[in-house]
């Protein structure tokens, strides 16, 4: 049988492990330059983590954190300015995760400073630890660190599975677009009904 051009279906492995991608406060209290305007993918991203935990799926958090200046941000500060929010010399309950996805002890916290959840961090080891083959992705930027940490977790041999209203983005049609592109070339793109009812099957 043919693959298709693009669009082929990857599918779910054994061992999923949901990783919620940066959602943290700065990306959601009004005035802040990195506000995206709703908290919808909050709301979906805690029923998934609420799921998770009660099925026994690892989970674990990603955050971006930076130095006082963000001296540690490279280039990345000269394309996106606002990320100057979440250095150390900044109000800290920007760099907070949002209280309806607060991790609880023993769950991973991923620091990193890059979009990608991978480079740069433990995040391939410690799935790797967990026995996990299948990555369920959500949080926020749709078109930054969600498209880049589904492109690595693809390159490290993980089955991504991006959950569509799980994540946001400026725009609804960046958020859009970049769901098309992924479920052309990278990952699944799927709703969060269907890990809710893979979480408890």
């Amino acid at each position: 049988m043919t693959a298709p051009t693009f669009g082929g279906r990857i599918g779910w492995g054994t061992r999923p492990a949901l990783v919620l991608i940066d959602l943290m406060r700065a990306y959601f209290a009004p005035g802040s330059p990195l506000d995206l305007g709703s908290t919808a993918a909050v709301e979906v991203s805690s029923g998934l983590l609420l799921a998770a935990r009660g099925h026994g799926v690892p989970v674990i958090h990603t955050a971006v954190h930076y130095r006082a200046g963000a001296v540690d941000a490279g280039y990345f500060i000269r394309k996106v300015g606002a990320l100057a929010l979440l250095a150390d010399d900044q109000p800290g309950e920007m760099r907070e995760l949002m209280p309806q996805v607060a991790p609880l002890d023993g769950e991973v916290v991923i620091v990193k400073q890059y979009a990608s959840a991978f480079f740069g961090t433990s995040l391939a080891s410690t799935l790797l630890a967990l026995g996990v083959d299948t990555v369920v992705i959500a949080g926020v930027s749709t078109s930054g660190c969600i498209r880049a940490s589904a492109t690595d977790a693809l390159q490290h041999g993980f089955r991504p599975i991006v959950v569509a209203d799980g994540c946001a983005d400026r725009t609804p049609e960046l958020h859009r677009s970049n769901l098309r592109d992924l479920d052309a070339k990278y990952a699944d793109v799927v709703d969060s009904a269907e890990v809710l009812a893979r979480f408890g099957g």
